[in-house]
């Protein structure tokens, strides 16, 4: 099987251009699993099956690198548009389907051959308010923005162990189920400091698309500002992305834009 692997930020996916031959079917998890593995397989924070759409660009399956079906990933969203372009679905501006609908996204540079400056379009987020239940002492939010999840503003990021804290909230009463993807996020003078725990990878992610939105928005929500357009830099552990957004007066959030690189780092065979 020929594969590509590309990175948003430092999150890493698997990309496989499946629009002319089937290779991985929906049901394959433990050659997913394999797949991502880092030791035992190519290695990525999940895997990426570029499809054929009769009313779109081309579809987005998303893979986690558990094996299973996931939800939206933005930052996977980013990369399967550059990776459309290099497999000759070469436009400025595309429509594509995923698990949660429709997506737009656009290219807005190519510094290299290589590397991509993509902005993805996300879904609108209902209005939401700080979490009151529960043990916690700084500022949490949950919301879906694509992917659901849990913000916590915390002080000395850095210091915070985020396997133990992240599965302590990922498999609390209140997620296990379901699961959420945990962050925690820092103010600094140039925007947002953020780091990720990422259920289906059951590990801390180098950056989180979905993530950095909720984390934009939980800012603008907990900071109590006004209704109008914001433009946020999200500083991960990766790397930079940029949030952009419109606030309703209602407490809605719409004309979200998830903004950053999208970088194809090798291409290869596996015969797993």
């Amino acid at each position: 099987m020929h594969f590509w692997k590309y990175h948003g930020a430092g999150n890493d996916f698997i990309l496989v251009d499946q629009r002319e031959r089937i290779w991985i079917q929906p049901d394959d998890h433990q050659r997913i699993a394999l797949l991502c593995d880092r030791h035992f397989g190519i290695g990525a924070d999940g895997l990426i099956l570029l499809s054929s759409h009769l009313k779109y660009d081309f579809e987005m399956v998303y893979f986690n690198a558990d094996g299973r079906k996931g939800s939206l990933c933005g930052n996977g969203g980013r990369c399967v548009v550059a990776f459309a372009y290099r497999r000759g679905i070469q436009k400025k501006r595309y429509q594509f389907w995923a698990t949660d609908g429709l997506h737009e996204a656009e290219l807005t540079s190519l510094p290299s051959p290589w590397e991509f400056q993509v902005a993805l379009h996300l879904s609108d987020v209902a209005p939401f308010a700080i979490r009151k239940e529960g043990l916690e002492t700084d500022p949490v939010f949950v919301l879906n923005t694509g992917s659901p999840h849990y913000v916590r503003w915390v002080e000395g990021l850095d210091a915070i162990d985020m396997i133990q804290e992240g599965r302590a909230v990922r498999y609390s009463e209140a997620f296990r189920t379901e699961g959420v993807n945990v962050n925690f996020v820092e103010a600094c003078s140039e925007g947002l400091r953020i780091r990720t725990y990422e259920r289906g990878v059951e590990n801390e992610t180098l950056a989180c698309g979905t993530g950095a939105t909720a984390a934009a928005l939980a800012w603008h929500a907990w900071q109590d500002l006004p209704a109008g357009d914001y433009e946020l830099p999200i500083h991960a552990r990766g790397g930079s992305l940029t949030v952009r957004f419109t606030a309703l007066p209602s407490g809605e959030y719409t004309n979200i834009w998830l903004c950053g690189p999208a970088v194809e780092v090798f291409e290869g065979e596996t015969f797993l």
